[in-house]
């Protein structure tokens, strides 16, 4: 009997750790997912067909709302479950790079981009000189799942690496496998939205190629909704994770103080494969130039920061150490906002370090993993060349 209590014990304190791990964000995203459903199963309300996203009632009716409900509501406890574990995961690592407050303007993005694309398919399937397949726009979808494949297909551009694993069964190049996603639920899975799912793998690539940029604010936008006083509770919750650049509230494990090893999002083989998803801009010669590009508001790589060290490490010893310093780190609490020179001086030593002749991308996260220092981020930009 004491057995059992001790692995109960043991199961109970793994799950908090996990759950405590989730960022602020994230984990807002699954409670309500979940009390949606929850409250959905006590009242007894199953009329789906109102809240779903259905083609033909937006197209008729203009219900833009199904855009955002279809999101929130899903159909029984295994969809809900499933969904909720597949994207605790991929929030968590995107909500770390991004920021809190970054990721849920990106995940209201993709909501609506994701509609957008499934209306247009829709119709053109169903109105093409060809044949016509007319169940498509009278198809009634909900779930979260479309706005999680749209993450899975950032966060593996994000990753840089050239193959994943599916299911652990196999691995496969990472830039099929959304697609091989797709079709193996497709599959394996009754009453699975092929739409839906398509729509979101489609809006992923849109996003990671930068169609969706002139959609995306600056990071003044996303500074100034973090400072809003009505928010404050909010930006003060543990786990909440600025998006300028500053670091978490509360004691949320990053990429710097997890005993884990670091991901591939900051290694070396992020910033070498990166390379092959975006296009890259090579020099041979230092040059400088007044007219500096923009930030790329895709992958700004600024939503924590790495705990700084007294000394400068080399290349080699500043990827070595990143998941080193938790020591140091674990005993940070944050309690102050980032100031507007604090994301100056960020921004200057970035379009220097573009002006040199490096690409804007790999930068970005080498100076990010340098803690801003541009010595320091040189030689890990050196290293990679």
């Amino acid at each position: 009997m004491s057995m059992i209590s001790w692995m109960q014990a043991g199961v109970s304190t793994r799950l908090n750790q996990w759950w405590s791990s989730t960022p602020f964000i994230t984990s807002g995203v699954t409670i309500i997912c979940a009390a949606i459903y929850l409250v959905c199963l006590l009242v007894g309300y199953d009329s789906y067909a109102e809240i779903c996203f259905l083609p033909s009632a937006v197209a008729s009716h203009f219900q833009v709302y199904r855009f955002y409900t279809s999101v929130l509501f899903h159909g029984s406890l295994l969809h809900v479950l499933f969904n909720m574990l597949t994207f605790v995961p991929l929030g968590t690592e995107l909500e770390r790079i991004m920021g809190s407050v970054r990721l849920l303007f990106l995940m209201f993005l993709l909501a609506t981009t994701n509609a957008i694309f499934h209306l247009i398919v829709a119709f053109l399937v169903d109105y093409n000189p060809l044949y016509h397949v007319s169940y498509l726009v009278d198809e009634c979808s909900i779930g979260f799942s479309g706005v999680i494949f749209s993450m899975i297909v950032i966060e593996t551009s994000l990753s840089g690496v050239q193959y994943r694993s599916v299911f652990g069964l196999f691995n496969v190049p990472a830039k099929w496998y959304a697609w091989i996603l797709l079709i193996l639920f497709q599959f394996l899975a009754s009453n699975v939205s092929l739409l839906g799912h398509l729509s979101g793998i489609l809006s992923g690539f849109a996003y990671t190629y930068g169609l969706f940029n002139y959609l995306l604010p600056g990071p003044s936008f996303y500074s100034s909704i973090e400072g809003l006083s009505m928010l404050s509770v909010c930006v003060r919750r543990p786990g909440f994770i600025l998006c300028t650049g500053g670091t978490t509230y509360g004691q949320l494990p990053t990429h710097s103080n997890m005993s884990t090893p670091p991901s591939a999002l900051i290694n070396a083989n992020f910033l070498r494969n990166i390379s092959s998803w975006m296009p890259s801009r090579r020099t041979s010669t230092v040059q400088t130039s007044t007219n500096q590009e923009q930030e790329d508001p895709r992958f700004p790589g600024r939503g924590r920061t790495l705990a700084s060290t007294g000394t400068e490490p080399t290349a080699r010893e500043a990827n070595a150490n990143l998941h080193a310093r938790h020591t140091a780190a674990n005993t940070v609490r944050a309690d102050a906002t980032v100031t507007a020179d604090q994301t100056d001086t960020f921004d200057e030593e970035l379009k220097k370090l573009v002006g040199m002749g490096f690409e804007r991308t790999q930068a970005e996260v080498a100076l990010a993993a340098a803690d801003g220092d541009p010595n320091v981020a040189i030689e890990i930009l050196m290293s990679q060349q």
